[in-house]
């Protein structure tokens, strides 16, 4: 599809081409984000929807892609923003622990095997998946934003409505809690 030409939201072989070309990956963004393949199915329809109807508001300076590909972060934030239920649960017990000297005082895990061989197998890769997906939302998305999608720390920030160091510092608590999910899964030779 070409970057320049808007979808013209009555061209209807336009719209069933956008949604073929881009659907599958559209749903995975949302899916990483949101969780769950229920929230992400609605999240990209209204995302479409959104697309569709405000088609005249693409400018053509980014790709296509691209510009669907933010509506639909967008949009799976707002669902996110919406879900909100009080605070988000604490990590604290994932992240790593030190004494006061300022050293790890948990014991450093080790591969059995190769990570790059592990992470080939499917086993590994729903592992890290469902990991993902058992982090609080507000963790969830900085690392899908930052780490999958490749979204800068300033594009996250605007995105999640907040600040780089807030971003900086939720994206480490995030990665080392996903760190602690996995790790007694490899330990113990399951992944």
């Amino acid at each position: 599809m070409d970057a320049k030409a808007p979808i013209q939201p009555t061209d209807t072989a336009e719209l069933e081409r956008a949604v073929r070309d881009h659907g599958g990956a559209m749903l995975a963004v949302a899916r990483r984000l949101l969780g769950n393949d229920d929230d992400a199915r609605e999240c990209v329809q209204d995302a479409y929807l959104s697309a569709f109807s405000n088609a005249d508001s693409f400018e053509g300076r980014s790709a296509y892609r691209t510009w669907l590909h933010r509506i639909v972060v967008n949009t799976a934030l707002g669902i996110l923003r919406k879900r909100k239920r009080g605070d988000a649960p604490s990590i604290d017990g994932l992240l790593p622990e030190f004494d006061a000297n300022g050293c790890r005082i948990e014991p450093m895990w080790q591969f059995e095997e190769p990570v790059e061989r592990s992470l080939e197998r499917g086993q590994s890769r729903q592992a890290v998946r469902d990991a993902i997906d058992a982090l609080p939302d507000i963790y969830r998305a900085v690392l899908v934003l930052r780490d999958i999608e490749e979204f800068s720390a300033a594009e996250v920030a605007e995105l999640l409505e907040t600040n780089v160091p807030v971003v900086k510092t939720r994206l480490h608590r995030a990665r080392a809690a996903l760190k602690k999910l996995l790790e007694g899964q490899w330990t113990r030779g399951e992944l």
